[in-house]
């Protein structure tokens, strides 16, 4: 059974930064796409960014240039570095596991950005 466990979120003030994590307990994990989806209160959850491998990811057009996320194969983690926050970055966090016939999501964290 493929269960995710992500961790990092917080309180943080415009313009900082975090780091959020996925800790993954599967086996073959460099065979997934691994990604991070955000859900804002009353909006629909939305893809933050992907990665397949470090020379393919793909981010939404609201957070380029500002987050970064990467992969350790070894580790079997995910992680997403977030800088210049702004407060429209607020929702909670999803990790995501994909592959043919798999769709696995984590439990979420909150991320919270506000003076």
């Amino acid at each position: 059974q493929v269960q995710l466990v992500e961790s990092g979120g917080g309180l943080v003030q415009p313009g900082g930064s975090l780091r959020l994590s996925c800790a993954a307990s599967i086996s073959d994990f460099s065979s997934y796409a691994m990604g991070w989806y955000r859900q804002a209160p009353g909006k629909q959850r939305e893809q933050v960014a992907r990665i397949i491998s470090v020379s393919r990811t793909n981010y939404a057009d609201s957070v380029k240039g500002r987050f970064t996320i990467s992969r350790d194969n070894a580790k079997n983690t995910v992680y997403l570095q977030m800088s210049s926050l702004k407060p429209e970055d607020t929702a909670v966090y999803y990790c995501n596991a994909l592959r043919i016939g798999y769709n696995n999501w984590g439990q979420g964290t909150q991320v919270t950005v506000s003076t």
